[in-house]
C-alpha cells in the first residue's frame, strides 16, 4: 500500500495510490458499503492516526479498497491523477534521525574511513518539505549538495529493541534528499546546521508499507541532477542494515510512531566531484528507489 498526505480544498487528506491515481480515505469510504467503513476512520485524520492504530487500520483500509473494486470498473477516472496533486510530507516526524558514511564508497569518495558504528545525527523538522517543494538555497551558503537516500518510518515505539525483531517496528519507506549546505557542515565541525535549513528534507511523495517491500537490504537506489544519473547504488552495499539501525538506535534513543530514518547517502554526491556539482537554481534532483515512487524537487533561490 502507498499512503500519502495531500493538501485540498477541506485541508490535509490522507489518500492512497490506486491504479496510477490518488484516491482519498473521504473518497474511498464514498465508494463503499456504509458498513464497511471501520468506526476509528474519520475524514481529519492525519497518517500518522493510521500508523498509531497499526496493522489492523491497514487491514481495514484494505477491505475498503477491495469493497470499491466495482467502483474502479465502472468509473476509471475515479481520483485524481499524480501529477495534479499537491503532496504534503507524508508524515510529520517528531525527529529525523540521519545516518552518515553508511555506503562505503561515499565514504571513500569523501577521504573517510568507513565508520565502524552507526555515525548519528539529527535533522531538525524544520527542513522538512515534500514532493515538488522547492529546496530553497539560502544565502548563508554557496555549497549545497544533494544525497538521495531511503527513509524509513517507524510504525511503533522502539525502545532497546533487538536486530532481529527491529523490522517488526517499521511501518513503511519513502524517499529523502538529505540536503546539505557543505560549507556550513564543513565549517561548524558539526552537521545540525548544515543539514537542517528550511527546506533540506524532502520526504516522499508516498509511504510504501513494509510489506510490499520483500528486502529492503535489495533495492536500487538512484539520484538524477536534471535527468541525469549523479547517484547510483543498492541498499545491499549499506554498512549497516535497516534493521541493524532501527535496533542500534534504539538502544539509547526511543524511536516514536512516525519517527524517521535517513539511512545514508551512496557515493556520487556533488561536492567530492572534481569539479565539484553543486545544486543551483532551476535544477531539478529525483530520488527515485526500487518499488518505491519517485521524489523530485525543483532548486529556487531563497
Amino acid at each position: 500500500m502507498n499512503l500519502a498526505q495531500i493538501a485540498t480544498a477541506e485541508g490535509l487528506r490522507v489518500s492512497l495510490l490506486i491504479s496510477n491515481r490518488v484516491v482519498t480515505l473521504s473518497a474511498l469510504v464514498e465508494a463503499n458499503d456504509y458498513r464497511l467503513v471501520p468506526k476509528w476512520l474519520n475524514q481529519d485524520m492525519k497518517l500518522s492516526d493510521i500508523i498509531e492504530f497499526g496493522d489492523h487500520a491497514l487491514a481495514d483500509i484494505t477491505n475498503l479498497v477491495e469493497g470499491a473494486a466495482s467502483f474502479f470498473r465502472v468509473d476509471s477516472q475515479f481520483g485524481l491523477p499524480v501529477e495534479s496533486v499537491s503532496f504534503l510530507p507524508p508524515i510529520y516526524p517528531s525527529k529525523i534521525v540521519a545516518i552518515g558514511r553508511n555506503y562505503v564508497d561515499h565514504a571513500i569518495e569523501g577521504g573517510a574511513e568507513p565508520p565502524a558504528a552507526p555515525l548519528i545525527f539529527n535533522k531538525l523538522p524544520n527542513s522538512l518539505s515534500s514532493h515538488n517543494a522547492p529546496i530553497v538555497l539560502h544565502k548563508i551558503s554557496t555549497q549545497v549538495d544533494y544525497e538521495a537516500e531511503l527513509a524509513v518510518v517507524i510504525g511503533r515505539r522502539a525502545t532497546r529493541v533487538t536486530k532481529s525483531e527491529a523490522l517488526e517496528y517499521v511501518f513503511g519507506y519513502t524517499a529523502i534528499n538529505d540536503v546539505s549546505a557543505r560549507d556550513l557542515q564543513f565549517g561548524d565541525g558539526q552537521w545540525v546546521r548544515g543539514k537542517s535549513l528550511d527546506t533540506f528534507a524532502p520526504l516522499g511523495p508516498f509511504i510504501t508499507t513494509r510489506d510490499e517491500i520483500p528486502n529492503v537490504q535489495q533495492l536500487k537506489i538512484e539520484g538524477r541532477l536534471n535527468g541525469k544519473i549523479m547517484q547510483s547504488s543498492n541498499t545491499a552495499k549499506m554498512i549497516f542494515g535497516v534493521a541493524h539501525l532501527v535496533s542500534y538506535i534504539s538502544q539509547a534513543i526511543t524511536l516514536e510512531p512516525g519517527d524517521v530514518i535517513a539511512t545514508g547517502t551512496p557515493d556520487g554526491v556533488g561536492i567530492f566531484r572534481k569539479p565539484p556539482v553543486l545544486l543551483k537554481a532551476g535544477d531539478v534532483y529525483e530520488v527515485e528507489i526500487e518499488r518505491l515512487i519517485t521524489l523530485r524537487n525543483p532548486v529556487v533561490e531563497g
